[in-house]
């Protein structure tokens, strides 16, 4: 079977002429590689982390005093109208027009604690710890979701590649069949329906081949597009480490490895990021009840003040003030908006808690699935073995009897087409078998990227 010798899948010549372009050569892993760098999806889901984190800084931060610094300079200026008058010794006197003016110069530093807050604070703390650590994980997720999804289609390019040779050499080998009956026809030894039936064969074949080509086009488009690699070049994708013959010890040994669906199940919850950030997400809606609960007490801060005064510059530090003390401050009565924020917050830790028991159930039906699928796979691998076999003895037979005048065209197309057929199965088996194969390494979430 020629064409499952090599995963090499390269731009394919139709119709005898070649795309002259700059080709690059990508195997899988360099092509992962690039997406973890270009992929949108990636560098959006890295900023949220980063964003995250910056808001448990933010969230300490309120273990700190704050600290402010003023400075001032004011000028004042009166204006007093001759109108004015004022009285002295008894008698009224018409005051001249005046004009007085002051100025001022200040400076300050002033500091502030909370002690105490309703526990507002520790909550805060945990609340940003927990969204930090959950935006971790679904960064981590968003990283294994865009490998899979760049070996599912590197898979797929692969796959249509293969299929374009399938096709290819179906049609030269209805074309050499043409050739052979039009020459036998042109000796009386064959008839002409033979020849327009053959012709009618070739012109499917070319139908097909159309169309394994415009599909490998356009999953080589669909892989440049995910990868975030040029549009304007061209590539080569090829990886020699994914056979295409799959051993009969690599299916054993993974139908065993994987039996285990319990074991498996436990891996899966222990490893899946997304399952690990339901959690984080449930611990920061717990946080949400107690800081919105902390409304209901009273909240303690401390302040210290230093502070310089003068109406000259050069005598600034001749005035000085200083200050500190205590402040307690208790809402109670606040029109129930504390009760409502609490009842949110409940609401909300709820639904957090639903949506992590969800989030097991998904994981394991997830897991099941693909575990039926790489079973299947497996299954439908051994099943495309043996029809190739079977399909590529009748083609012989078919193709030896027809040439022998003991079969008919009808019968020799009819093999044809079952060859076509059956190895086209063999090589969607295969790629079915790799992907499902890496969808359950995908499903358990424990490689890291």
């Amino acid at each position: 079977m020629r064409f499952v010798k090599a995963a090499v899948v390269g731009l394919c010549v139709l119709g005898g002429a070649a795309v002259q372009a700059q080709e690059v050569v990508m195997g899988l892993d360099q092509a992962i590689q690039v997406a973890l760098v270009n992929n949108s999806s990636i560098i959006q889901s890295d900023a949220n982390a980063s964003s995250a984190a910056a808001g448990l800084t933010a969230a300490y931060g309120g273990y700190l005093p704050s600290v402010s610094a003023s400075g001032g300079w004011n000028r004042y200026q009166t204006d007093r109208a001759a109108a004015s008058t004022a009285s002295v010794g008894g008698g009224t006197f018409l005051l001249p027009p005046s004009r007085t003016t002051t100025t001022s110069f200040d400076a300050g530093l002033s500091a502030g604690l909370v002690l105490f807050d309703g526990l507002s604070k520790q909550a805060l703390v945990g609340q940003a710890g927990s969204r930090s650590d959950a935006a971790v994980h679904a960064t981590v997720r968003t990283r294994q979701s865009i490998v899979f999804q760049v070996q599912s289609n590197y898979l797929d390019v692969l796959r249509n590649g293969q299929l374009v040779k399938v096709a290819d050499e179906t049609l030269k080998r209805d074309q050499r069949q043409l050739e052979r009956i039009t020459e036998s026809n042109k000796v009386g030894s064959a008839a002409m329906a033979d020849v327009y039936r053959q012709q009618s064969a070739v012109a499917t074949d070319e139908l097909a081949l159309i169309t394994s080509q415009n599909s490998f086009d356009k999953a080589r488009t669909n892989l440049v597009a995910l990868v975030g690699l040029d549009p304007e070049k061209e590539y080569t994708f090829a990886d020699s480490s994914i056979a295409l013959e799959i051993e009969q010890a690599d299916l054993d040994s993974t139908t065993a490895h994987l039996g285990d669906f319990a074991g498996l199940s436990k891996r899966a919850l222990l490893s899946r990021p997304d399952y690990l950030g339901a959690k984080e997400s449930f611990d920061a809606a717990s946080s949400g009840v107690t800081m919105a609960r902390s409304g209901y007490f009273p909240s303690l801060s401390a302040s210290v003040g230093y502070g310089l005064s003068s109406d000259q510059l050069s005598s600034l530090r001749d005035n000085k003030t200083i200050n500190w003390g205590l402040n307690v401050r208790w809402t109670i009565f606040d029109g129930f908006q504390t009760n409502l924020s609490l009842q949110s917050a409940i609401a909300g830790r709820r639904i957090a808690e639903i949506s992590l028991v969800q989030a097991e159930r998904d994981i394991n039906a997830q897991l099941k699935n693909a575990l039926l699928d790489l079973e299947a796979a497996r299954k439908q691998y051994e099943v495309s073995q043996k029809g190739v076999v079977s399909a590529s003895e009748d083609s012989k037979i078919a193709e030896e009897r027809y040439n022998l005048g003991a079969g008919t065209l009808l019968d020799l197309y009819t093999a044809n087409t079952t060859l076509v057929s059956a190895q086209a199965n063999l090589v969607n088996s295969v790629y079915n078998y790799v992907t499902a194969k890496r969808n359950v390494e995908y499903m358990l979430g424990e490689r890291s990227y």
